[in-house]
């Protein structure tokens, strides 16, 4: 399971950096149970040097439990180390587009205002990004059929700065 995960998780970090989503920190925290523990090495193995696998230390604290959380949980913090999303099963499935789409809206928003953190290309390829969602969102928009339809407009809501 940790093997489809791992890799999984690869191919959204390659994916997110061939579309200008660089500087993104990436960290496996493995759980504490004996299973976990002895297949620690696997793990680690399983995923690039880009990905920072954490072993935690049987006798600290459980990192999960001290953040609210459960293992497979997703903890997404944008820049200033805020945390922006948690998303917990089924929404922390890599195979369904929630967890992309919440690093993207992490990456992208300023919520707080000026950032001494943002690069002036981010703005472009976060325009490119809103863009290409708008385009996928007027793919799927319901075409009027008959006399009586009615055309619904489907919304994206982003700030950009």
């Amino acid at each position: 399971c940790f093997f489809t995960f791992s890799t999984r998780l690869e191919d959204l970090r390659v994916k997110l950096e061939n579309e200008g989503l660089v500087n993104i920190s990436y960290v496996i925290v493995n759980h504490q149970e004996t299973y976990s523990q002895r297949k620690f090495h696997l793990l680690k193995e399983s995923v690039s040097d880009y990905i920072t696998v954490y072993q935690q230390d049987e006798q600290q604290a459980d990192v999960w439990t001290t953040l609210n959380g459960n293992k497979d949980d997703f903890l997404i913090y944008d820049r200033c180390g805020r945390l922006v999303y948690h998303l917990g099963l089924p929404y922390s499935f890599l195979s369904f587009q929630y967890v992309e789409e919440s690093i993207k809206i992490a990456y992208c928003e300023n919520k707080c205002g000026n950032c001494s953190y943002m690069e002036p290309e981010i703005d472009g390829i976060c325009e490119n990004i809103t863009k290409k969602a708008d385009e996928k969102l007027a793919e799927i928009e319901p075409k009027p059929t008959g006399q009586h339809s009615h055309h619904h407009n489907l919304h994206r809501h982003r700030q950009h700065h």
